[in-house]
């Protein structure tokens, strides 16, 4: 259904070493960045973006936003989880584990921005 995911940044270099962190979690490897400054992790699957934004403004948030992301194992969750806090994210939500009534194992995290990140694994 999707092609490809683009947040926004200001600082390009402080996003990249997060999502370098988290993707590497996922055995994804580093970002790698094109002439205009974005960088693009791209899988088979599609792709994930990280760009200043076009209009010149500040990179902000999407208020009530998620991004979820696949996990091969509750440990990939949790390697992720943790590769973002030492790379500058910040935890949000309830902390890494088994989701009730969901079926489940998940982890939500908060990019240098601020946008909110979800990875999980069925269980």
């Amino acid at each position: 259904m999707f092609t490809h995911v683009m947040v926004g940044a200001d600082d390009i270099a402080a996003s990249k070493a997060f999502y370098d962190a988290i993707f590497g979690a996922m055995d994804i490897p580093a970002g790698k960045t094109d002439a205009t400054g974005r960088v693009f992790y791209r899988v088979p699957a599609g792709a994930f973006g990280i760009t200043r934004p076009i209009d010149g403004q500040p990179a902000s948030v999407a208020n009530g936003g998620t991004i979820g992301f696949a996990a091969a194992s509750p440990e990939q969750v949790r390697a992720w989880h943790d590769a973002g806090l030492a790379a500058g994210g910040s935890t949000c939500e309830d902390p890494p584990g088994a989701r009730k009534g969901f079926g489940a194992y998940a982890a939500y995290l908060r990019d240098p921005v601020g946008n909110k990140l979800c990875i999980s694994c069925p269980v």
